[in-house]
């Protein structure tokens, strides 16, 4: 009896994996040209802001990763990384390159640190859902002046989203023990500049193709469900459900595929509160974009991500609600 609930279990999955496949070789052979500028798009927004932002944060992350300086943050946070959230002090360098280099750094170093053991695969999971974030280049620029008009509400959006990695941080560590580990342990090689910057360079140009390669994937995605009418359908009765935008709705619903799209989007809605805890859940959750860009970048390193994607949640959920009580306290 098992064994036929196990059979029709695995048969079940594997047609409601396919069905989205043939629906997308479908929509690709009908319009392929709308799939081209889709992805030309996807391209145009990877050549403009993706690569600009993160190649050169790749390469200095893995060029102070090479040259051991995580190991001295390490010793120096040691304290206040076990006291805040239950972890080694090599957990800083992640927080710290995710809250200043954007999505996926926070990933990139945290793999980085268990291929060095520095942190151990445990460790990494504990701290991936609080140290993945968006970077302020992208909040104060493009949802700040370029969604709402104003650095300011741009800043207000950071504010809040660093309120909400520490306390997602916190309320993830709350009952957890932490493991004791040596701040810098002994088999850990360091290299000089020249040798390490050619490495640095190779990761990160194989860590933009596929960072890239996200972005375009699910700009077609996105494009093929407006066209066929999904995005609008679900608008309309949602926001007759919730008595809301659809302009809300449709950029939640865009937002949550494709963090760049539903940022674009939030230009057609107001800077009322309420839309700017909306623009800060997306920046929070990341879509599931990022969320592919994140499997990605830890996949080498073998970092379960079971629970990034419920941290992504409670980040954005957080983020909502910090900027809620700051926009109302300006």
């Amino acid at each position: 009896m098992d064994k036929v609930v196990t059979l029709t279990v695995k048969k079940t999955s594997f047609f409601l994996s396919l069905l989205p496949v043939l629906a997308a070789f479908s929509a690709l052979v009908i319009s392929p040209g709308q799939a081209a500028e889709r992805a030309r798009g996807g391209l145009t927004v990877c050549a403009e802001i993706i690569v600009p932002a993160l190649f050169p944060f790749l390469i200095v992350s893995g060029l102070l990763s090479e040259l051991g300086v995580p190991r001295l943050l390490a010793r120096a946070a040691e304290p206040l990384m076990g006291l805040l959230f239950a972890a080694p002090g090599a957990a800083a360098a992640p927080l710290l390159l995710g809250l200043t280099g954007g999505y996926p750094m926070g990933a990139v170093a945290a793999a980085e640190c268990v291929r060095r053991g520095e942190l151990s695969r445990a460790e990494a999971e504990h701290i991936l859902p609080f140290c993945c974030n968006t970077g302020p280049a992208f909040i104060i620029g493009a949802a700040g002046a370029g969604a709402f008009g104003s650095p300011r509400l741009g800043a207000l959006l950071y504010l809040s989203h660093v309120l909400a990695a520490l306390a997602t941080g916190a309320l993830g560590s709350i009952g957890r023990t932490r493991t004791r580990r040596p701040a810098a342990p002994p088999c850990i090689e360091v290299r000089s500049l020249p040798r390490a910057l050619p490495i640095c360079v190779g990761r990160a140009v194989n860590g933009m193709l596929g960072i890239c390669g996200f972005v375009v994937c699910f700009s077609v995605v996105t494009g093929f469900l407006e066209s066929a009418g999904v995005f609008s359908a679900a608008s309309s009765a949602l926001s007759g459900l919730f008595a809301v935008q659809p302009d809300f709705v449709r950029t939640l619903l865009t937002g949550f595929l494709e963090l760049g799209g539903g940022i674009a989007a939030l230009r057609s809605l107001s800077p009322s509160p309420v839309n700017l805890a909306l623009a800060s859940f997306l920046l929070g959750f990341g879509g599931l974009s990022v969320h592919c860009q994140t499997l990605a970048a830890v996949a080498d390193a073998q970092i379960a991500t079971g629970r990034h994607f419920f941290g992504r949640l409670l980040h954005g959920l957080l983020s909502a609600l910090f900027t809620l009580f700051l926009a109302a306290a300006n």
